[in-house]
């Protein structure tokens, strides 16, 4: 892309902005203590970035909860009559995965060099962990049988991911990481 269309487009502009805003550098601190807590030991430092794999395991992972998300609401808007409890599972298979796939990006988050990146790997991370809370919003609410309220808040999920996952697209495409 051109910089003229890049500097066009405003989702461009605002994870530039995010990678300059130095109020994000507090978060970059609170990240950074929880990933030395978690992943500090080397094995499972090596696990969670994919070490053994030969590449980065967090965007295969990411394959397991939004496909199974995305799935989910696929049957809400466009599903059969009755397709209700297999949604519902699959909002629930979803969180299952939300847990390594977090990891894993968290790993591989404390390999980002530039402070840019992780001031925008923040800001992915709070709007993945706000995607989770919808789904598990959704996924209360349908098991309590509120359906029409868990698609709702399943669809914001949808939106929170989306607007999550763009940026962590521009880390892997833009990212620096030291291995």
């Amino acid at each position: 892309m051109s910089t003229d269309a890049s500097s066009a487009n405003p989702l461009v502009a605002v994870t530039h902005a995010l990678e300059q805003d130095s109020a994000l550098d507090a978060g970059v601190d609170l990240l950074a203590a929880a990933g030395r807590a978690i992943t500090d030991r080397p094995v499972v430092h090596e696990i969670l970035t994919g070490a053994w794999l030969g590449h980065s395991l967090h965007p295969p992972l990411t394959d397991l909860p939004l496909g199974a998300w995305m799935s989910a609401s696929m049957l809400d808007l466009l599903g059969p009559e009755g397709s209700e409890d297999a949604a519902t599972r699959l909002v629930g298979i979803g969180l299952l995965g939300a847990l390594p796939t977090a990891l894993s990006g968290l790993a591989d988050w404390r390999s980002l060099s530039k402070q840019t990146d992780r001031r925008v790997g923040v800001v992915h991370a709070v709007g993945n962990s706000a995607a989770l809370a919808a789904y598990t919003g959704s996924w209360v609410a349908r098991r309590k049988g509120k359906h029409r309220l868990g698609v709702l808040l399943g669809l914001a999920g949808a939106a929170l991911s989306g607007g999550a996952g763009y940026l962590g697209g521009h880390l892997v495409a833009h990212g620096t990481f030291e291995g």
